[in-house]
């Protein structure tokens, strides 16, 4: 924790307090289902108590390693700096054709979006950033975005029939897809992530509700902690647009006393209201995170509605467009039967008559390509 200089001890009491208060929630368990396919109504009542719930083991070892071994190969075909088009031995990188903004790049140990205009202003406080080594790289990639269109590793995971009941059971059978990508927090370098809640369009809505800006699952590659994970203040998804200057003001510091860190294992999988209030510090200790977000709304939060156009330019998504991303799910479901046979495959209501139509293969990664265009951000 050298790199926090004079707040060193304080941050590190920090990490371990939010450690044992995070435990006490007991908020953590397998995915359990009732006889008629309803999610636990222990599970249920503590995420909509909390805002989040940490699903235990439920990739197993030989699909966790398939994700990892696959996102170190994905990593080696990114391009070198933010202005190249190579990788690191000299190829194209892969995301160099692509129209969509697929990474995010930070300076090292840094907060690229706290206290900013971006991403509509969300983030209007600015963390502490650590001092990196002087070693250290120029910038790191910390966030990629669409990347199902380069893995079939996390195509077939994306469609695991347990997250994907539990999204029935949050969000309903005609749920729809949100967004996709995965924040990466190498050691020594990982990026902050601001305070901020995720909702953008229905914070004065008549028919707001705690679900209305949806969720994300949160797989994690490798151990989530205190020090390199998110942190959430439990319960803010339920108090609509929240004042996070004040709130940080009033703490006199962005560790807020309140705040949970998301402690994980390899394996499990979080699920994380979006409209709670969350962040993460700089990684400066020696553990990598690599968080596979799977994001996902009701289909009437976005049908026919503006969006907020922050994965891509503001517009009303119809029902052409909202089928058109949905058909991310379907092909999932495809590749992963394809991969498991022996699994009994998740039914997608919406698509399940067409499903002949959606069938993964290479005409379907060309079909694909791009597809984050489409996401749709409220």
């Amino acid at each position: 924790m050298f790199s926090y200089g004079s707040e060193k001890v304080e941050m590190h009491n920090y990490l371990m307090a939010g450690k044992e208060l995070a435990y006490k929630l007991n908020n953590r368990g397998p995915i359990k289902f009732n006889d008629d396919g309803s999610l636990d109504k222990n599970i249920i009542d503590s995420y909509e108590k909390n805002g989040f719930y940490i699903f235990k083991n439920v990739f197993s070892k030989i699909e966790l390693n398939d994700c990892k071994n696959d996102y170190l190969n994905i990593l080696k075909k990114l391009p070198i700096s933010s202005t190249s088009r190579i990788d690191s031995k000299g190829r194209a990188a892969i995301t160099v054709d692509c129209k969509a903004n697929i990474l995010y790049w930070s300076k090292p140990l840094a907060d690229p979006f706290g206290g900013t205009e971006l991403a509509n202003g969300r983030h209007p406080v600015k963390m502490i950033e650590p001092r990196p080594n002087l070693n250290s790289p120029k910038e790191i990639i910390y966030l990629t975005q669409g990347f199902l269109q380069f893995s079939d590793t996390f195509m077939v995971a994306y469609a695991h029939p347990l997250l994907l009941k539990v999204a029935e059971n949050i969000n309903g059978i005609d749920f729809v897809p949100f967004t996709e990508g995965y924040f990466i927090k190498e050691p020594e370098l990982g990026a902050s992530v601001a305070w901020h809640q995720d909702g953008t369009t229905h914070w004065n809505n008549p028919n707001w509700d705690q679900h209305i800006h949806g969720f994300n699952f949160m797989a994690q590659l490798y151990k989530s902690t205190p020090g390199n994970g998110v942190w959430v203040v439990p319960g803010t998804h339920k108090l609509g647009k929240i004042d996070i200057k004040k709130r940080v003001y009033e703490a006199g510091t962005e560790r807020l006393p309140d705040a949970v860190p998301i402690v994980c294992d390899p394996g499990d999988v979080a699920i994380t209201n979006r409209q709670v209030l969350h962040c993460s510090f700089a990684n400066t200790s020696l553990d990598r995170r690599v968080t596979i977000n799977y994001g996902f709304h009701k289909r009437s939060s976005v049908l026919n509605v503006l969006g907020g156009g922050l994965h891509g330019k503001p517009k009303v998504y119809d029902k052409k467009h909202v089928i058109k991303r949905s058909r991310l799910i379907q092909y999932a479901i495809s590749a992963r039967s394809q991969k498991y046979p022996n699994e009994t495959p998740y039914i997608y209501k919406p698509l399940s008559n067409e499903k002949n139509k959606y069938i993964w293969n290479e005409k379907a990664r060309k079909d694909i390509k791009d597809y984050s265009l489409m996401d749709m951000s409220i």
